[in-house]
Formats: C-alpha cells, sequence, structure tokens
C-alpha cells in the first residue's frame, strides 16, 4: 500500500464520565510532525461472544467476555472504571454505583466482598503496598476527592480542593482521575478532568508542589487522566501521565521535569500499566479515519521495554515506518471504551469498561 503523508488539523471532544462530559474543542495541528496514514479496512462483523482469539505476536488472547457477569440486582455496575490485583491475588475493581463502589474478584470470577457507597464518580484505584501493609487509593472527580482507604474500605486519608493549601483558587476545578505512589511514600495526584495539573503530596497528605497545567506543550496535558511509576530502569524510576488527547504518555522526573512523549498516534490511553518489562493501556477511544474520534470504539495497546508497540488486542496490527509509528484503530468490535487493564501473574488481562452498556470486567486469557 501506498503511504501519504498527511499534516491536519484536528478538532477533538472528549467525552468520558456523564458527570465531566464536555466539549475540549480542542485545536491540535502537528505540522512538521505530520502522521502517517494508511487506508484501514475495518471489521465489521460482530466478534463470538467467547474464544475469539485477538492480539498479535507473542501477545495474542482469548476472550472470555462474561468472566466478571454478576447479578445486577445485588451488585449493580454503572462504569468499570478500574481494577488493581493485590498481594493475595485478589482483582479489586472500582466504579461509580454506591451500592458497591468496589468489587473484589478472584482469578475464576468469583464474587469475594463487595463494598463502597461514599464515591459516585468512583474512578481511579491506585495499590500501594507499604513494606507489606497495602491500601488502595480512589479518586472521586465528582466529590473532587481523593481517598486513602484500607482493603476493607476505611478511610484513612482525604485529600480535598487544592484551594485549602494555597494550589489553586477556589474557582479552579479540580477533578482528580488517578493517583500513583512514589518510592519514598509521595502522593501524586492527576487532575485528568479539572485543571490538568499533577499534584505533589507528602505521604501523610501534605501539599509539596505541582507541574503540568493545561496546554500542547511538551510539559502541559490534555487530559491527565493517569499516572503511573516506572520502575523498568531500577536505578532511575521515572513517572509516566497521560496525556490522552495527546494521544500520549509523557514522562516525567519524580519530580516534575519533563523528559519525553511516547506518542501512539490514534489511541485514547487511559492511564499507564506497569507489568514486568511491558506497559499496557486501555484505549477508550480509536479513531476510525484520519483524526475523528470515534464512539463506541477502543482496545488494549501493549508496550515493550523500549517502549516500541507489540500488540494491540481489538486493535489493528502495530506497524513502524521509518521508525514512526503508524496510526492505530480498532479492528473489532469487541470493546466499546477500554477504561483500564490489570494483569495477573500468568499475563492474563482484565479489561473494564466505560460507558459499555454496564459491562462488567472482560477477561483475556494468554494463549
Amino acid at each position: 500500500m501506498k503511504l501519504v503523508r498527511r499534516p491536519f488539523i484536528t478538532k477533538i471532544f472528549s467525552m468520558e464520565s456523564k458527570h465531566s462530559r464536555r466539549d475540549f474543542a480542542k485545536i491540535t495541528s502537528v505540522g512538521a510532525a505530520a502522521l502517517i496514514f494508511k487506508p484501514f479496512n475495518i471489521v465489521k462483523a460482530q466478534p463470538k461472544a467467547d474464544g475469539e482469539i485477538i492480539g498479535h505476536g507473542s501477545h495474542r488472547y482469548k476472550v472470555h467476555q462474561g468472566w466478571g457477569n454478576l447479578d445486577s440486582s445485588k451488585f449493580p455496575i454503572n462504569n468499570c472504571h478500574e481494577m488493581v490485583q493485590d498481594s493475595k491475588g485478589r482483582l479489586i475493581m472500582v466504579g461509580d454505583e454506591v451500592k458497591n463502589n468496589i468489587l473484589i474478584y478472584d482469578r475464576s470470577g468469583k464474587l469475594l466482598d463487595s463494598w463502597g457507597h461514599e464515591f459516585p464518580g468512583g474512578h481511579g484505584l491506585t495499590l500501594w503496598n507499604a513494606n507489606g501493609e497495602e491500601f488502595l487509593f480512589i479518586c472521586d472527580p465528582n466529590t473532587g476527592k481523593v481517598f486513602k482507604t484500607d482493603l476493607k474500605g476505611k478511610i484513612l486519608l482525604t485529600i480535598e480542593h487544592p484551594s485549602k493549601v494555597g494550589a489553586y483558587k477556589e474557582t479552579d476545578p479540580f477533578k482528580p482521575t488517578e493517583t500513583a505512589i512514589g518510592p519514598d511514600g509521595t502522593i501524586y495526584i492527576a487532575d485528568g478532568y479539572g485543571s490538568q495539573w499533577i499534584l505533589r503530596y507528602t505521604p501523610k497528605g501534605e501539599y509539596i508542589d505541582k507541574f503540568g497545567g493545561a496546554g500542547d506543550g511538551d510539559s502541559q496535558f490534555s487530559t491527565a487522566h493517569g499516572i503511573a511509576v516506572d520502575y523498568r530502569d531500577k536505578a532511575n524510576p521515572t513517572l509516566l501521565v497521560t496525556s490522552r488527547v495527546h494521544n500520549s504518555f509523557k514522562r516525567f522526573t519524580l519530580d516534575g521535569k519533563y523528559l519525553s512523549t511516547i506518542f501512539l498516534p490514534g489511541a485514547f490511553v487511559c492511564r499507564p500499566v506497569l507489568d514486568g518489562d511491558n506497559l499496557y493501556a486501555g484505549v477508550c477511544w480509536s479513531r476510525l479515519r484520519y483524526m475523528n474520534q470515534t464512539p463506541n470504539s477502543g482496545f488494549v495497546t501493549i508496550l515493550d521495554k523500549n517502549n516500541k508497540v507489540i500488540s494491540n488486542p481489538g486493535g489493528t496490527k502495530p506497524e513502524y515506518h521509518n521508525g514512526k509509528l503508524l496510526v492505530m484503530v480498532q479492528e473489532k468490535p469487541i470493546f466499546m471504551h477500554c477504561h483500564d487493564v490489570c494483569i495477573d501473574q500468568d499475563k492474563n488481562i482484565y479489561v473494564c469498561q466505560w460507558n459499555a452498556k454496564k459491562t462488567y470486567p472482560v477477561k483475556l486469557e494468554r494463549v
């Protein structure tokens, strides 16, 4: 196929969360860094309910769409936002249904526990293992608060609007979407639906400083949706921060200095998830063609230790031309909006989806 370089201007609308939908009306000019496009043949056939094999190369998976299904009259969900695995192998999911914000599964899909009624926008979920004692950090963009809890749901710490510590004006929106915990216990909060800052707090919840902010500069964000500490270089851990409208992860030092960008054209990525040498992410929207954001789309993307995309379960095969990644899109309509992934010890992937007709988590079994 002939490869064509096309400069473009695109207007992107970010629509996630029924309580935070808004048009970004962000016009992004790529100019000299124009993307490389190729014709796409999107598969329109409906997938099998179960057993579909998706992915590429050594990272291929069998789809188990009913893995996490529960009795919705007893354990209802709206959006399955994020999932983490604790040291006992339990899979802990957060959602925005206050009848049971937290659902805890075993790896067979059996429900082990449920709790949580205080988080109407339950969104970000981070597990912190502090010398063998485990805690959760829950972000609620609806209430504008971040909560530290134990694994039973007892709230131990609450971080509120940054105006209370002089970091924001009272009128500045604060809608936190994600946290990460640094090697020294520093709490990083991504204000992904609010003012686009990354805020740093001590382990006791005392404000330190902030970096980033809204914009198209290298050190700025457009939907700073997720954040994680990247320990793959053990001697030099760094921060990876999502800039979803930019189709990017941006790398920073632990004190907030910009280092580099991982550009993933076509993929509205959610939070970065590190497992071993690989970087995983749910893609909340795909692009059908050129730069239009496509509703009810998405896939999972997997990068290797060199941050090269090696597999796109549910998406097109990753291809590079002259070292540059070609635009990636959804290939099969298996997913609607992949909001997060969790990787277990057998390298299976559990996919949480937003705005997906109240779908429970889906398991991708490594084959």
